[in-house]
């Protein structure tokens, strides 16, 4: 499936509904990772119904506990295509006997892409057609691969406008699950902090609190290579492999559990919760550079 316009061409399979390209063609630029499993087998997936890990791989809906796996099984589902535009393109997943084993609820998941000139929005609507309220957390996952050949990540540097500082977590590596007990500062200049290897030496920096509305990754001179707008989220991740060219800009509704996190779903921090009959809708943006 793709969608293209004068600025860009994106490529969506139904696989994931993930992007598994985006083209800049005014900068010549292939923005979004390409796959390649040598360090990260994905492009940009959809994460549902739970961001991240949940506590000792499972998670307690009305007493009962349920196996989960990381990012949860959207991102591995085939979805069916349910509209298709030269500049939009919407995707469905419905929930099965096959998902009802490890999340209890029926719901619709749809994923919609908008070309709007150089930038591409994504919206997830989640409708409960089930009977009592679901509770869920999503995110978005995508990689933006840099620009050039041989350009690492201390080529560029993040941008956080309006900013100038913000605090972050870290993951407990030997518990697999957010340590909310430490936080961590990372000072800006003039909004701006490199982009190191270093930074990624425990998994992803975790932001809480809605702090991010707005990053740009960027040339060391400022210039704007890749951009996601995204108000009215309550987390966000920024995330990356060893020696990897690429870096995820991960806006989240919800995240991991924290370490030793064991009650009901419905009490998690930042959970999405929708009344039976009831949608949830929520949409971020990625933005081309100049």
């Amino acid at each position: 499936m793709k969608l293209e316009n004068r600025r860009l061409c994106v490529e969506i399979s139904e696989s994931g509904a993930e992007v598994t390209r985006i083209f800049d063609k005014k900068n010549g630029t292939e923005m979004l990772w390409n796959g390649d499993p040598a360090y990260w087998k994905r492009h940009s997936p959809i994460l549902f119904p739970n961001v991240g890990k949940t506590w000792r791989n499972t998670v307690l809906i009305d007493g009962t506990q349920y196996p989960t796996s990381q990012h949860g099984f959207a991102r591995d589902s085939q979805f069916q295509c349910i509209c298709e535009k030269k500049d939009r393109a919407s995707f469905l997943l419905t929930s099965n006997e096959e998902t009802k084993e490890v999340y209890p609820f029926d719901f619709q998941l749809i994923v919609s892409y908008t070309l709007e000139e150089k930038d591409l929005r994504v919206e997830w609507e989640v409708k409960n057609t089930g009977d009592r309220e679901m509770y869920f957390t999503i995110g978005g996952h995508p990689a933006f691969r840099f620009a050039e050949a041989g350009e690492k990540k201390e080529d560029y540097i993040l941008r956080f406008p309006g900013k100038d500082s913000l605090e972050y977590i870290l993951i407990d590596m030997d518990e697999a699950a957010a340590d909310p007990s430490k936080t961590y500062k990372l000072e800006l200049k003039d909004e701006c902090c490199p982009l190191t290897e270093e930074m990624f030496a425990n998994d992803a920096l975790i932001f809480d609190g809605g702090q991010i509305a707005e990053v740009w990754i960027c040339r060391k001179d400022k210039t704007p290579y890749a951009g996601m707008r995204c108000e009215g989220f309550p987390n966000f991740g920024i995330w990356s492999v060893k020696d990897a060219p690429f870096v995820c800009l991960e806006p989240w509704m919800g995240r991991c559990d924290n370490v030793g996190f064991a009650r009901e779903l419905s009490e998690k921090e930042n959970v999405n919760r929708t009344a039976p009959g009831e949608n949830f809708r929520q949409h971020y943006t990625i933005m081309a550079g100049n």
